[in-house]
């Protein structure tokens, strides 16, 4: 049986992580899920959460923004995100900001498109996520 699972989590930018980790726990949309070695294949959409690979030792923590992870025979998995970052990496002062700003655009066009009101919606969204994942895992 094979004991690890090797991981590739790729965004538009780069691939953010490539190594071996003994599990993933992911947010679906159907609620969050740890994959673990020899998992049964799967393809499920990501929702906004916490994304945690463990290694030996070491856990590592991310912002993960909407993507798909696939999970293959012989524990392949990869995770494409439209947007993700180590929890380390998070500035929580300047995502926090980033939410404050986002609501005061939000509360001035009140009567706005729908179209601006959902981009803003999903901006204080993500924002939210980061301060977050930053605040609890990250420096």
């Amino acid at each position: 049986m094979n004991k690890s699972i090797h991981i590739k989590l790729i965004t538009p930018e780069k691939i953010l992580f490539e190594g071996d980790v003994v599990s993933v726990s992911v947010p679906t949309t159907s609620g969050v899920i740890t994959v673990l070695p020899e998992h049964v294949p799967l393809v499920s959409s990501i929702s906004s959460g916490e994304l945690m690979l463990k290694r030996e030792g070491e856990d590592m923590y991310f912002a993960i923004f909407s993507g798909v992870i696939d999970v293959r025979p012989q524990s392949q998995v990869t995770i494409l995100a439209d947007r993700s970052e180590r929890a380390e990496d998070i500035d929580v002062k300047r995502a926090e900001e980033a939410v404050t700003r986002a609501k005061k655009v939000l509360e001035e066009k009140v009567h706005e498109s729908d179209v601006d009101f959902a981009r803003f919606e999903a901006m204080i969204e993500k924002e939210l996520n980061r301060v977050k994942v930053g605040s609890k895992w990250g420096k």
